[in-house]
């Protein structure tokens, strides 16, 4: 029951994996006949990708992460930008957009992070209205990886093309869920990641418009444009596009899954509901009970939820998502996800209300 922070590698993508490890080790940046096979099948791979997403395949820059291709998106983004020193955002952003952003703010960058709305969603007036002369660059994630809101893309990057503003969207949770076509034609930036469809982990990727000169963040690198150093991972690369190629997101059963859920939660659990949502990621409060301690009770019946993004576990504010929606800290702190996948059940969820309603009664 947690989807959102990843998945099983698919077989599909184990076996070509396991097939290009063995059969195609060379240095895909490599001259000799080795290196040259290597370099089809990445090259394959980013075709791929960009067919996917609806974009030119030489703007598509593998990294070894979602987070390091938002990192490195918006850093160079930002750098590339002549008429100023000024980013939006939201409050509710991936860990890693906020690092960058925070990196940014100590280079003399000024940050405006907007909150949600009641409804999940960015008000895309404030986004207008928070528009400076200096304004260089805007980041907004596509899916929020808490509530799923999906966020109104579309008409922030005509306000941002406008503009003549950056935009980078991060896709890592809708990425093959969602379409991108209405919108990726006219992005600047998007980050995608490999293990939240059953590819492998530590492989993603980014589209960085090859018409914007954006400087190297490590000077001197040579792979991928001279954007990241280090040899590529060709069998993740290739186990990626055969994930990509082979996953299917059957949203009108994950809504039957929703629905079921709803339905069935014990009185004590609130369904967090937004007007567009990704239907697979459910966040939800239990009254009275801290989402750790319900992690911690359904771990150990055998059930693996989340608190929030797995890369906000540490922090006491893992869950910015609500918070900028307005809900207390103490709401925030009685916060877990659900989020299912291509195998979860309605037999899998009459489990998880049953331990869900045990651990509200033993609390």
């Amino acid at each position: 029951m947690d989807y959102a922070a990843t998945s099983p590698m698919s077989s599909n993508a184990l076996q070509a994996y396991c097939d290009v490890a063995k059969r195609y080790y060379g240095n895909s940046a490599s001259l000799h006949d080795l290196g040259g096979q290597a370099n089809y099948f990445v090259e394959q791979a980013r075709t791929v990708l960009a067919k996917t997403l609806g974009v030119e395949r030489n703007g598509i820059i593998f990294t070894g992460s979602g987070t390091e291709g938002n990192i490195l998106s918006i850093l160079s983004l930002a750098l590339a930008a002549k008429q100023g020193k000024h980013i939006i955002s939201s409050q509710a952003e991936h860990t890693s957009v906020h690092a960058a952003l925070n990196t940014l703010e100590k280079m003399g960058f000024a940050i405006t992070k907007l909150p949600l709305q009641l409804n999940g969603c960015i008000d895309v007036e404030q986004v207008r209205k928070a528009i400076r002369e200096d304004t260089a660059l805007i980041t907004i994630q596509h899916v929020n990886s808490e509530i799923g809101s999906i966020q109104p893309v579309e008409e922030i990057v005509e306000i941002a093309n406008n503009a003549n503003i950056f935009f980078h969207v991060d896709c890592v949770q809708s990425f093959s869920k969602l379409a991108t076509y209405s919108f990726s034609a006219n992005v600047d930036a998007i980050t995608v990641s490999a293990h939240k469809i059953g590819g492998p982990k530590g492989c993603g990727a980014i589209f960085i418009n090859p018409k914007i000169r954006v400087p190297a963040l490590t000077p001197g690198v040579t792979h991928e444009r001279g954007l990241r150093g280090g040899t590529l991972d060709t069998p993740a690369i290739v186990a990626f596009a055969t994930a990509i190629e082979n996953y299917q997101y059957e949203r009108q059963h994950y809504e039957l899954l929703r629905q079921y859920l709803r339905n069935n939660l014990p009185s004590t659990c609130q369904l967090i509901e937004c007007n567009n949502q990704l239907p697979s990621i459910c966040g939800l409060i239990m009254e009275k009970v801290e989402g750790q301690y319900v992690l911690l009770k359904l771990n150990e019946a055998g059930i693996c939820i989340s608190t929030g993004s797995a890369c906000d576990i540490h922090s006491e504010s893992g869950t910015k998502a609500i918070l900028s929606m307005g809900y207390t800290m103490e709401e925030a702190r009685q916060f877990f996800r659900i989020s299912f996948g291509p195998t979860t059940s309605f037999e899998e969820i009459d489990q998880l209300v049953a331990a869900l309603t045990n651990v509200f009664v033993k609390y």
